[in-house]
């Protein structure tokens, strides 16, 4: 158990939760205007970032390594996906639904590691699923559609971690978002351009405090992902996997509270369902961590 490194998760997951305050705030700009910027931003940020680092000689090596490459490519696909409907769900009032993508997400990862790993779960798992699925009914009942906010976010960024788990540790954060970024930039540009020629671009024209938030979407984009790097360094899988539900649960205390979005009844009762398959999901892995330090090393 490391001090620092509790630090940095919780200082990486409340980032994340209060994500959905700083894109409200650089309001009037539009959700292809904010994502556009973003990525050009986030490839500044992580540029300067490397200098600074003298991180330029591996980051090289890295782009020599051709498979590598190409699938940063699909995980820059991937997170452009979520990243323009996570702020699309902010700046169109559901808050609430985005903070339901996070909440379910650990549970897609575990239904995606059975769909694409192959991987078999026990009997504890598939409650958690099938739980998890009866959530996601009594929501689309709710809402009379399905949370389709909520499962792109969810099946995203689950297809995401399953990305940057096949790359491992041969990719660092920082070179995984300049190149995720660098093969993003032509996308983002066109975004830009089109915006500039609909409805207008929105930086500089509003004002200096806006303006400036605006400019910082690059470090607020990169500093998160490098705290949760250096936080996934330093924690045991146990805490990462309580405190990755801080950032979800922000994010729908900010929607209720703060933002005021509607909850009916079931609403209510289908996040109760999805946080139940998350305590079962808890209490899985916790069972699984204290079975594995009971099990002695074999000699080698």
């Amino acid at each position: 158990m490391s001090r620092s490194g509790l630090v940095f998760a919780v200082s990486a997951y409340g980032l994340w939760g209060f994500l959905p305050v700083y894109f409200i705030a650089l309001a009037p700009t539009g959700p292809f205007e904010v994502v556009g910027w973003r990525v050009l931003l986030s490839l500044v940020f992580c540029a300067l970032l490397i200098t600074v680092m003298r991180a330029w000689r591996p980051f090289v090596t890295i782009l020599r390594d051709r498979r590598a490459v190409l699938t940063m490519a699909i995980a820059g696909v991937l997170i452009f996906v979520n990243w323009q409907t996570y702020v699309y769900a902010t700046l169109s009032g559901q808050v609430v639904e985005a903070a339901l993508g996070y909440f379910i997400n650990p549970i897609v990862t575990v239904f995606l590691g059975v769909l694409v790993l192959r991987e078999r779960l026990n009997v504890t798992q598939w409650v958690a699923v099938g739980i998890s699925i009866v959530a996601v009914v009594v929501l689309a009942f709710g809402y009379g559609q399905l949370p389709w906010i909520a499962l792109v976010l969810a099946f995203s960024f689950g297809f995401y971690g399953l990305i940057k788990k096949r790359v491992g540790p041969k990719v660092d954060a920082v070179s995984g978002l300049t190149l995720e970024t660098a093969w993003l930039a032509p996308l983002a540009v066109v975004q830009l351009v089109f915006v500039s020629m609909t409805t207008g671009l929105t930086i500089g024209t509003v004002s200096g405090w806006h303006t400036a938030l605006l400019l910082l979407a690059g470090a607020i984009t990169a500093v998160p992902l490098l705290l949760f790097a250096a936080a996934a360094r330093r924690l045991p899988l146990i805490y990462m996997g309580f405190i990755q539900y801080f950032a979800p649960f922000i994010q729908f205390v900010v929607g209720v509270a703060v933002l005021h979005e509607p909850m009916p009844l079931e609403r209510w009762i289908g996040f109760a369902l999805v946080w139940v398959a998350l305590a079962v999901l808890t209490f899985d892995l916790v069972r699984g961590v204290r079975a594995s330090r009971r099990v002695p090393a074999e000699p080698i």
